[in-house]
């Protein structure tokens, strides 16, 4: 059994874990990353991102990468809440984006851009012990060829909503278990029953719309990703549950039967897939009470599982990743500021709660009887309001919680706006390296009085027509940390506290410190006179 040095080990080479590696190869901090399958998986599992993620991806160049179209994102104009229909039109700075693709993609892109940055991620071998200690831990892997041990400062469970991480680390994960049975299969439909906009025309029935449909006897998944591979799933309540046999395709179409009281003419889709086709006796929604325990931190499944409804998993894991991500760096590298690393679960713990909320609120509008249809009607009523519509915006987006910044201004703690300066450049573009920027659209002054800040802060003059704010300091993330609509004595005050918040002392005070480090003690008489 060898024993090697590693910063950072993590668990898991899902999208959340990938995407942690890719935050701390940016910043100069080479993890390990174990993952037990021996390759990416070809599982369908999530079929895209939602939300603020797609802008964050925008901010380190991903998106355009993963679309292969120079675009910017743009936010959609229109939503769905527990299969009802949430307009978006004219929703002030709507934060709802949406890039459609398959998570099995996501991983092997996130991949290579993983092996790009030189990390080191070690398909086929799995974490199977955790010894912790003040200063880390050590981790035992079973690998190809045996089993070894890696000795790490940081340990992140990326591993799923079964973590061993978390268990190891003795974190408890309560939470709820609905009554509720899903099932979910690749099928091909007749091309008679495919409708003209994404949905399926069922004879008996009618036509569905293209995702979640609530009919009295349970819920109709329909979603048309490829041509002859639908997707095709029903939600039936107050079933027993039961994972002890594998799902067929009779099993589908005999639940399809009684959600919708006809057949449904469904056959095998063509090719060799791997095709879904998966049940899920009863939906947890559960939560980790902390999610950090020492040196080890959960992100994503490991932290927090939901329903799928509404699609918010991977923008509330991934985020969870990139806000983790660049605070482990500045750990590792020893410049981080004592209690940085606790702000990652007081502003991601929050999100997740709001998550758990409204997933659950899904389910519940799901239900069967004449009480929630009457209620979902009421629901809908409310989803055409205006200002209804840009509250559940922010709820679905995840930017509807506020980060704790310690700075009041109201930018502060809110994901940057999506700015384009007047020379035509993005402030996302900034942001591609995964490192702070300070914004100085003051004409220079800002920028002088973060002088000392240069080795970790980008300093970015420009112009914008227009805008209420003269500078704005943004973290690694993306979430503004200090901003100010004028630059006087206080506002420079505030900058110098957040600068020091988030990003440690400057090169001076760096400097004072070593000075007085290498200054000989006083005489014994001399320091007790």
């Amino acid at each position: 059994m060898s024993e090697t040095q590693v910063p950072v080990v993590i668990s898991g080479a899902g999208p959340n874990g990938l995407m942690v590696a890719c935050e701390l190869a940016l910043a100069g901090v080479r993890p390990v990353v174990l993952e037990r399958l021996p390759g990416p998986s070809d599982e369908p599992k999530a079929n895209g991102l939602i939300g603020q993620v797609v802008r964050q991806l925008d901010m380190r160049g991903l998106y355009q990468r993963f679309t292969g179209s120079d675009d910017s994102p743009h936010p959609v104009y229109q939503w769905i809440f527990s299969g009802m229909s949430l307009p978006l039109f004219g929703v002030p700075d709507n934060p709802m984006y949406a890039l459609m693709l398959a998570q099995p993609r996501l991983v092997r892109l996130l991949d290579e851009r993983a092996r790009e940055l030189g990390v080191d991620i070690r398909w086929g071998h799995e974490l199977i012990g955790v010894q912790t200690r003040s200063d880390g831990a050590t981790v035992d892997v079973s690998g190809p060829d045996g089993t070894y041990r890696l000795d790490t400062t940081y340990l992140v469970g990326a591993d799923g909503g079964r973590s061993t991480v978390r268990k190891l680390a003795g974190i408890d994960f309560p939470g709820h278990t609905s009554n509720t049975i899903a099932r979910i299969a690749h099928v091909r439909v007749p091309d008679e029953m495919r409708g003209p906009n994404g949905g399926i025309d069922v004879p008996g029935v009618g036509p569905l719309p293209f995702g979640h449909n609530r009919l009295d006897n349970g819920g109709f998944i329909y979603a048309e990703f490829e041509r002859e591979r639908s997707m095709v799933g029903t939600i039936e309540f107050d079933e027993p549950g039961d994972d002890s046999e594998p799902m067929t395709l009779d099993e589908l179409r005999d639940s399809a039967r009684r959600v919708l009281g006809v057949d449904l003419p469904v056959e095998p889709p063509p090719g060799p897939g791997p095709h879904a086709l998966r049940r899920i006796a009863g939906q947890n929604t559960r939560q980790a009470d902390r999610y950090r325990a020492g040196n080890i931190f959960l992100v994503g499944d490991s932290a927090h599982v939901h329903s799928a409804m509404g699609g918010p998993g991977l923008n509330l894991g991934m985020q969870d990743a990139v806000n983790l991500g660049w605070k482990l760096a500045a750990s590792v590298s020893g410049w981080a500021p004592s209690d940085l690393l606790d702000t990652y679960e007081s502003e991601r713990y929050p999100v997740g709660e709001r998550v758990m909320m409204q997933s659950m609120s899904q389910t519940a509008l799901f239900g069967p009887g004449p009480e929630i249809a009457a209620l979902r009607k009421l629901f809908n009523e409310l989803l055409q309001q205006p200002s209804v519509a840009e509250h559940m915006a922010h709820l679905l987006a995840g930017s509807d919680v506020r980060y704790d910044t310690g700075d009041s201004h109201p930018l502060s703690g809110r994901l940057a706006p999506d700015l384009t300066l007047d020379d035509g450049r993005r402030v996302a573009e900034f942001l591609h390296r995964g490192r702070p920027v300070l914004l100085d659209l003051s004409g220079g002054h800002v920028g002088e009085a973060a002088h000392g800040f240069e080795d970790r802060v980008d300093i970015v003059a420009a112009a914008i027509d227009d805008f209420v704010a003269c500078a704005l300091l943004i973290r690694p993330d993306g979430y503004v940390a200090w901003a100010a609509n004028t630059f006087e004595a206080d506002d420079e005050g505030r900058l110098h506290a957040a600068l020091q918040r988030w990003f440690g002392v400057s090169l001076a005070e760096r400097g004072a410190a070593r000075r007085d480090d290498a200054l000989p003690s006083a005489p014994a008489e001399e320091r007790t006179a």
